[in-house]
């Protein structure tokens, strides 16, 4: 699984090699085949930052911790309690590292990496949630994902994973106090003043129940007059340990779980995390399923952008296009439903291809949609983007630069509305993507409209890749007949007792996985969503990282806000297009 790497093995790593030579890199392999290199503490901001400035990796694309202590397959790597992944991605390169620091619980502690790259904040915050893991020179280390009283660090090992393992719930009068006092907003803690010599500000809570959050979503605001001089976004209202259930729940059963992370996104939830299994694995999936794949899945991408697009011109100011366009995602919902069975959360995605074949006429109503839709589209830019109160209220509002995406980890419609011609479909290509003419829709000024034109180009673009399923959809198996496929093939099934009992354990248990490690991100309804997975060569993930695009979206709030109005901010969230359980998980 390692050994220490010299200069010889590959450009990226040699280049690093050569530039530290006093430096032990030892590299590990992992079945996503990205360099994945240990590094030692005290050298972690130096080669970050040459990272960075030097070899154009322009995004931290997720931080996250584990905890090593239980794992048995980590043969020849460093000793270690807990360990801290830093995976950067260049849109340049088209590349992806992996950086690894060892720790011992005695000495659970790095300096923190905002100064390279400001969206640590909120990642480094979630590993010191989670693990306890302490980044020194962190401004406010503290809860973002549990409750401000939580005891415990819940992605460790010896933290239960279900509430029959605790004390039952009491919630006494004391602690229901205690509990609301914990809730109370100190702006002090934020660094932040209560007035100054021209002014007295007012603190506001722009939710976590308001129509604007999509959800349950706290901003506090600070405020001179309805000026925004601050705001500190506040998440976790909707978190439910889905990284947790990820490690008690077989790799077959956590399926249906992957649907309710985004929760607008359905089977495209399924696809990196089977696709992630199937890497892994060594399974290879049959065209016809990789097809039958991409058009759900697109399929999905024009349902969600749909809830944006009447949203967002709702939130802004216009009432009747969200009822058109709910209107078309329920003659969608009814193609998915005939298709998987079910609506919004098919769970639909196996393990080796999909749950079952296409069923017959399922082509019919495929192509009176994508017949259907582009007449509807052209009405919808009528009225909503040629809309003068849009323009007025979206226009030059939420402005960030390309480079200011790519410090904030803005990934998707958002950074492709700043002039980044990117799209993991088409250049970093996954599960068939290669073989479908698209156009990626890109937007230069960064602000609320073009992040919408963005989404509105892109219901259009998906609309051809679907009919280029329906048109080239390929014969043959919509499941891989590879023995780890879940359920596996039923051919010999009842032809002797060992097949039969092979079946059983094989859909209760699930498959046994070969221990290591593998990742897959694709372009996802709200940006980049990647599936992180740790196999200790059993039948259920080690770790079930889970690398969401909203969780950084909304960390750039008060950049954007701050100098604007609370109706700015207002627009500023309807084009941001989150989803609470995308951030929370």
């Amino acid at each position: 699984m390692a050994a220490v790497i010299d200069a010889a093995d590959n450009d990226l790593v040699g280049e690093l090699v050569a530039k530290f030579p006093g430096i032990a890199f030892i590299e590990q392999q992992t079945f996503d085949d990205f360099p994945t290199l240990w590094v030692s503490r005290d050298k972690l901001q130096s080669v970050l930052t040459y990272l960075k400035q030097e070899c154009a990796f322009e995004m931290l694309f997720d931080l996250c911790g584990v905890d090593e202590r239980t794992r048995v397959n980590k043969e020849n790597l460093p000793e270690t309690d807990f360990t801290v992944v830093y995976h950067l991605v260049s849109f340049t390169r088209y590349r992806d590292i992996r950086l690894k620091v060892a720790l011992l619980e005695s000495a659970c502690e790095l300096p923190s990496i905002i100064a390279l790259w400001p969206n640590a904040n909120w990642y480094e915050r979630e590993a010191w949630d989670m693990f306890g893991i302490v980044f020194t020179g962190h401004p406010n280390l503290s809860r973002i994902l549990l409750p401000a009283t939580w005891q415990g660090h819940a992605l460790r090992k010896d933290h239960p994973a279900r509430a029959t393992e605790q004390e039952p719930f009491e919630l006494t009068e004391e602690r229901q106090d205690k509990e609301q006092e914990a809730m109370r907003f100190k702006p002090e803690d934020w660094g932040m003043k209560r007035k100054n010599e021209h002014t007295e500000f007012m603190f506001l809570n722009l939710g976590p129940n308001h129509p604007s959050v999509h959800g349950a979503f706290r901003i506090i605001l600070q405020l001179d007059g309805e000026v925004i001089v601050d705001a500190v976004p506040e998440i976790g209202f909707h978190h439910r340990g889905a990284e947790k259930m990820g490690e008690r729940q077989t790799w077959h059963t956590y399926i249906p779980y992957t649907d309710r992370i985004d929760y607008l996104a359905g089977v495209m939830n399924n696809l990196p995390y089977v696709m992630c299994i199937e890497k892994m694995a060594g399974i290879t999936v049959p065209d016809r399923a990789k097809v039958i794949r991409i058009m759900l899945a697109e399929l999905f991408r024009v349902a969600s952008h749909l809830v944006f697009y009447g949203t967002f011109v709702q939130d802004v100011g216009q009432m009747s296009p969200v009822f058109y366009m709910f209107s078309d995602r329920e003659r969608l919902f009814g193609i998915i439903e005939a298709i998987t069975g079910a609506r919004m959360h098919p769970s639909w995605f196996r393990i080796g291809g999909v749950a079952q074949d296409l069923p017959e006429g399922w082509e019919k109503l495929v192509r009176d949609f994508v017949d259907w839709m582009p007449k509807r589209m052209d009405h919808y830019h009528k009225m909503c983007m040629q809309n003068s109160i849009v323009k007025n209220r979206c226009v030059d509002i939420g402005v960030f630069s390309k480079a200011e995406a790519l410090d904030w980890g803005i990934t998707g419609p958002g950074l492709r509305a700043t002039g980044v011609d990117f799209d993991w479909r088409r250049d970093r290509p996954y599960g068939g993507y290669d073989q479908f003419d698209f156009e990626v829709p890109v937007f230069h000024k960064g602000d609320v409209y073009d992040r919408a034109q963005v989404r509105v180009e892109e219901i259009r673009q998906s609309l051809r890749i679907i009919r280029q399923c329906l048109d080239n959809m390929p014969a043959g198996a919509y499941k891989s007949e590879h023995s780890l496929t879940t359920p596996p093939p039923r051919d010999r099934t009842m032809h002797d007792i060992e097949t039969l009992i092979h079946h059983f354990v094989n859909v209760s248990w699930g498959p046994v996985i070969p221990a290591g490690e593998c990742s897959v991100t694709i372009e996802a309804t709200k940006g980049n969503n990647m599936y992180y997975l740790t196999s200790d060569g059993g039948t259920m993930s080690y770790r079930t990282r889970i690398r969401t695009p909203s969780f950084p979206h909304l960390q750039q709030i008060p950049l954007i806000s701050r100098g604007l109005l609370i109706a700015d901010l207002i627009a500023i969230l309807a084009g941001i297009d989150f989803v609470m359980a995308d951030v929370d998980r």
